[in-house]
């Protein structure tokens, strides 16, 4: 049976896998080499450079009266500072709180209160957010505040409100601090789950995992010191995080930091930067898919993007017109690293999201019911464990009880439902709770989105199960589509007919304004299921 087994860890005393063990080693070893380049800032800053500033950082924050330990909230937008602050609490001994510019009221409050921060660094424009849900923020001793030209308005909401609050800039005075030497087994940061089904869970990563995930995306992408890096996905997502910004670093590359995705203006950047390798995430593949072609557009320097999910429909269209010489793909969670990644320039069977990274992670699918395995070929839900210590996540920070459900019989429960054939390739099909069954036959929900995704008019597609009126304890298909111009819903079905099984094509079609998401624009499915077939939704059957 095939697995992947490109992956090496370049530190090998776990203990040691810090982003300050890291950081440090780089700046001794290339200082005067860019690591940050913030082409909206137009400014680069060496490897020596962000050392200094994240040492900064933390000899304040230290000096402030925080511990180690003590979390510490970041709601801004993509910016160097935003590096520094996450760098500066590593560096720190500090644990990173990043939580998602979308949230205010009760998604904000839910999330300070589950890890009750110490102090928050937040972009000028949020501060009236944490005065509407001061109940929740008594824990904050201390606020710094990024200047995006509200920075004095800011300041005296804070501080009207009973709160210290200061520029950020007062966070690059160094301290006289003694910094503290944090070790791999010691929780580094906090990052939230998306919360489509119920309240968010903040999943606690240790230094070590942090490190780990850095390190299987080096090997994943082939990455070296002379890879350029761009990241056009927020900040406050692991996929940038400890899947692009830390990956530079650790292979001691430039990254490149966007402020936010543009589909029309990618190709332009790309060039612009050198960068030669990137990351989509979701419907960014095909955004940039659906761009008028141009006939330069393989002009260029850029030779892997990983892809979450790969658009496997418009795969090989893409690499031909970028010129793109590899995809790579994983599957994992924020709880548990990446256990499955594609071998870099293999060709994977259509659908496979990769090979079991096997010396370091068991994989069973299992019944859900049961915790039983099933046999090769069957889906199963997929339960994952290390190796090895402190590659998982150490659970849900202040929720016990969801830590002990997720992990039952030993093994984290993922949730989601899986195949893997005799060769080693595993599948991803559904989310259970999105799962569909219809006449006998069990329908992935991606899949069906995949295959409407195809159609030029169709720019964002949900798919999810409503109840058949025939057919007893079984669905019907509803497809809600965000469409460009008038596309017609008949129309729409009949494309992606030729495109899956006939069980699987949806009966009812709704055209929609747009997806109702949560805060982390996960698409809530919950939402679309409860409103199901409306008067003005289109039925096959009619």
């Amino acid at each position: 049976m095939l697995t992947y087994t490109d992956l090496t860890i370049p530190i090998k005393d776990p203990g040691d896998w810090t982003l300050a063990n890291v950081l440090r080693g780089q700046a001794a070893e290339r200082p005067d080499a860019v690591y940050l380049d913030a082409p909206e800032e137009g400014r680069t800053w060496t490897y020596a450079q962000v050392l200094d500033i994240s040492e900064s950082v933390a000899s304040t924050m230290l000096d402030a009266g925080l511990v180690v330990g003590d979390r510490v909230l970041i709601q801004a937008g993509n910016s160097s500072k935003l590096v520094f602050t996450w760098f500066g609490s590593m560096v720190g001994g500090l644990v990173e709180v990043p939580i998602n510019t979308a949230y205010e009221y009760d998604f904000l409050a839910h999330q300070v209160r589950t890890s009750d921060p110490r102090c928050a660094v937040i972009d000028d424009v949020f501060a009236q957010r944490f005065v509407d849900v001061a109940d929740a923020c008594a824990g904050i001793t201390r606020y710094w505040v990024i200047d995006t030209g509200h920075l004095d308005e800011a300041l005296a909401t804070l501080r009207g409100a009973g709160w210290q609050a200061d520029p950020f800039d007062d966070l690059l005075e160094r301290r006289d601090v003694t910094l503290p030497v944090p070790r791999g087994r010691e929780l580094g940061a906090i990052f939230f789950t998306s919360g489509t089904t119920g309240p968010s869970k903040g999943v606690a990563m240790p230094h070590s995992q942090f490190y780990f995930d850095a390190c299987e995306n080096v090997a994943l992408t082939r990455l070296t010191a002379d890879d350029v890096y761009m990241v056009t996905t927020p900040l406050f997502h692991g996929n940038a995080q400890w899947l692009a910004a830390y990956p530079a670093l650790v292979a001691g590359a430039r990254f490149v930091l966007r402020r936010k995705f543009s589909a029309s203006r990618w190709i332009d950047w790309v060039r612009e930067s050198g960068v030669t390798v990137t990351n989509f995430l979701g419907v960014m593949m095909d955004f940039v898919w659906k761009q008028p072609e141009r006939p330069d557009d393989a002009d260029n320097a850029l030779r892997c993007i990983f892809a979450a999910p790969t658009a496997s429909s418009i795969l090989d269209g893409f690499r031909k017109r970028f010129g793109v010489e590899a995809f790579v793909e994983v599957f994992g969670l924020t709880e548990t690293s990446m256990p499955i990644l594609s071998p870099y320039g293999v060709e994977r069977p259509p659908g496979a999201a990769g090979l079991l990274v096997s010396d370091w992670f068991e994989i069973q699918l299992v019944d859900p019911e049961t915790d039983e395995e099933v046999p090769v070929g069957e889906v199963g839900e997929m339960v994952v464990r290390s190796k090895y210590p402190w590659t998982l996540s150490s659970g849900y920070y202040g929720m016990p009880e969801k830590t002990v459900e997720a992990w039952r019989n030993l093994w984290f429960h993922s949730g989601d439902a899986l195949r893997r054939d005799e060769d080693g390739w595993y599948y991803f099909v559904d989310r259970y709770k999105d799962a569909l069954r219809r006449r006998g036959e069990n329908i992935s929900s991606y899949e069906v989105e995949q295959a409407i995704l195809a159609h030029p008019g169709v720019v964002e597609c949900a798919v999810v199960a409503v109840p058949a009126p025939v057919e007893a304890g079984e669905d019907e298909v509803l497809a809600c589509v965000v469409v460009t111009g008038a596309a017609d819903p008949a129309e729409i079905r009949e494309f992606a007919s030729r495109r899956m099984p006939a069980f699987a094509v949806p009966r009812f079609i709704r055209v929609v304004d747009a997806l109702p998401r949560t805060p982390s624009e996960k698409v809530q499915k919950n939402v679309l299921r409860q409103a199901g077939v409306t008067p003005d939704t289109y039925d096959a059957l009619a």
